[in-house]
Order: structure tokens, then sequence, then C-alpha cells
């Protein structure tokens, strides 16, 4: 079997707590590349508690500060481009190329 993923939530990953998981296939090949947790409905709801208060702080933030945010991921993004393209290529079952 493949990895086991997470929730993140709050700038955390959370273990799911529901017992319940789901297989997450590669498309090109059938094969189990992880499984992923079903979220409770009180983790759902932290979720969107978490969401909801972060939203609050970020939109009273300057958009100067905001824009630096985003060209911040912009260059994760980039620097992370091979291992980002892996990934976007195991999930559609796509080739690397």
């Amino acid at each position: 079997m493949g990895d086991f993923l997470h929730h993140y939530i709050s700038g955390a990953k959370i273990e799911g707590t529901s017992g319940q998981t789901g297989m997450v296939f590669n498309p090109a090949t059938g094969e189990v590349s992880a499984e992923a947790p079903y979220a409770t409905a009180a983790e759902v709801n932290y979720a969107v508690e978490s969401a909801t208060a972060a939203f609050t702080g970020w939109s009273q933030t300057s958009a100067s500060a905001r824009s630096q945010v985003m060209f911040r991921f912009r260059e994760l993004v980039i620097s992370n481009m091979d291992v980002l393209a892996e990934i976007v290529s195991r999930e559609h079952g796509k080739t690397l190329a």
C-alpha cells in the first residue's frame, strides 16, 4: 500500500479519528497509491472554524503584506516544481514528461 494521508487543519497535520478511510488509486496503473482518512463531523467543523478565524486576520492584512505571502508561495512552487510535477503526474495517471 502507498502513503497514509492526514487532514491538514490550522497549519498542522491532524490524524483522522473516524476510523474510516478511502483508497487513492493511481489512474494509470490502478494501484493504490495512498490511503486517506475520512473526517468526522467534528473534524469538518474544526476545519471550518479554523478557516473562518484565519479569514478574519487575513482580510485585515494589507494588500502589500498579502502580496508578499503570495510571492513567497510562488517561489516555493517554482523551487519545488519537480516534486509537484511528480505528485500531479501520480494523481492524474499522466506521464511525467
